[in-house]
């Protein structure tokens, strides 16, 4: 039998945005990938779009000219979410941990009471602690969180088996980074800038215009 997780506290679930980026280097073996994480491509396409959206959302609030100053790599961000995602989707995977749909409509109800309801929750992801969200993209941050929960089990040590798992995963199934959003770095488990002098990354107009 599968193990499911226990459901996060309201606070350990706050939509998990600072999540970490395992990545490779890559050249163009992989024409149109922004990664490829175990022979699973993500696409710069997918990447700016998603930028894209949460830009229109960004610019559609009050404070939309702060949040859009706040968030300058947004595509690089992005990135970094959606290769987390995929590594925590297998290491759950591997682990037994299984997610309900349910489970997430019960977590995402518990942060929409403590934030004053869904434009309250709306409002938080979308300014983010480190990658901001749009609300349809809340309900898989909250599934990659209860994963995240369930591999863990919590405190300290459950933190340690996390990144012990995620590091292991990275390197069994192979994450590669195309080099206009950076590089890996082993001891902040996350990108940096690519030691490319001439390479120029994505723009703040690609994140906005999907170029």
């Amino acid at each position: 039998m599968k193990r499911r997780t226990s459901a996060l506290s309201v606070s350990a679930a706050a939509l998990l945005l600072a999540a970490p980026l395992l990545t490779g280097c890559a050249g163009d073996t992989h024409p149109g990938a922004a990664a490829v994480v175990g022979g699973e491509r993500i696409t710069i396409s997918e990447v700016q779009s998603r930028a894209a959206a949460v830009r229109e959302a960004q610019r559609a609030t009050a404070q939309g000219d702060i949040l859009v100053e706040e968030t300058p790599a947004l595509q690089r961000q992005m990135l970094g979410l959606m290769i987390f995602h995929n590594l925590v989707e297998q290491a759950a995977e591997d682990a037994g941990v299984v997610v309900t749909n349910r489970e997430v409509q019960q977590e995402r109800a518990a942060l929409e009471e403590q934030f004053g309801g869904p434009e309250g929750l709306a409002e938080v992801a979308l300014v983010g602690q480190n990658v901001p969200l749009t609300e349809d993209q809340i309900d898989g941050q909250l599934r990659v969180g209860l994963m995240v929960a369930g591999i863990g089990g919590g405190g300290e040590e459950g933190n340690d088996r996390v990144y012990t798992l995620l590091s292991s995963t990275a390197e069994e199934i192979g994450v590669e980074v195309n080099p206009r959003y950076g590089t890996w770095d082993v001891h902040q488990l996350g990108l940096v800038d690519a030691e490319v002098p001439w390479l120029r990354g994505p723009s703040e107009d690609a994140d906005t215009l999907g170029g």
